[in-house]
């Protein structure tokens, strides 16, 4: 499936992506004594050439989703992406923000999956990701490329926004700790998006395994996937 998708490019995000390798602009946000987000503003220049590539060379699909007793597609565009430095398909953007994170985080990182949102109507729902059925404290790390959207987050078992962030334009958002046990986060619907955004969202097949998971465990087992064959500032809600 491709994404025939019309989009206005930004002013600023012009030119080849180019990483700030000294994470310059980063803050961390506490968001309890064991869970932690670092927010990085446009961490990634030039993300409207990322934005464009990824665009056009992706397989776009619709994951589906359990939703009560039926299985439903997931509002929003998703491609998968090797980050093997062998494989000749994967972008180098993706490769190079990959090892640097790796680098900065202590942590292989290498698995990346790209999520579009078309417009305001494409979402998805409160969650946590499933990398934390199987690794302890996993590391999720997403560069927002495209226009901005609101990402939401508080503590699993309430129903209270807890804090919001506006990432997109190169912005780089880390989720560590128990951020993925003992929080969830959402990208809302909106009446009117300012445009297309998509998430280039980088997580790791390996490390500390929860007690009882098998070795060759994989966090995706268990969804389906169809395929064919598209400067935030932090706030504390009140």
């Amino acid at each position: 499936m491709r994404a025939g998708l019309a989009w206005q490019q930004s002013l600023f995000d012009g030119g080849a992506p180019r990483l700030d390798a000294s994470f310059a602009g980063l803050e961390r946000l506490q968001l309890d004594e064991s869970s932690w987000i670092d927010y990085c503003p446009s961490w990634l220049a030039g993300a409207d050439g990322l934005f464009a590539e990824l665009l056009g060379a992706a397989d776009w699909g619709q994951r589906q989703v359990r939703m009560y007793d039926r299985l439903v597609l997931e509002p929003r565009l998703t491609a998968r992406f090797c980050t093997d430095v062998d494989d000749e398909s994967t972008p180098g953007a993706l490769v190079e923000i990959t090892q640097k994170l790796s680098r900065r985080y202590d942590v292989r990182l290498d698995r990346v999956w790209v999520n579009l949102y078309r417009d305001g109507a494409d979402s998805v729902a409160w969650h946590g990701d499933r990398n934390a059925k199987v690794h302890r404290n996993p590391l999720v790390a997403t560069v927002s490329l495209g226009a901005r959207r609101r990402f939401q987050l508080r503590p699993k078992g309430t129903t209270k926004v807890a804090h919001t962030l506006y990432p997109g334009h190169g912005d780089l958002v880390v989720m560590g700790g128990a951020c993925q046990h003992d929080w969830e986060h959402t990208v809302p619907k909106v009446a009117k998006a300012p445009g297309a955004r998509m998430s280039v969202t980088i997580r790791h097949s390996r490390g500390e395994l929860l007690p009882g998971v098998a070795a060759d465990a994989d966090f995706l087992g268990g969804r389906q996937f169809r395929t064919g064959g598209g400067s935030g500032r932090l706030s504390a809600a009140r």
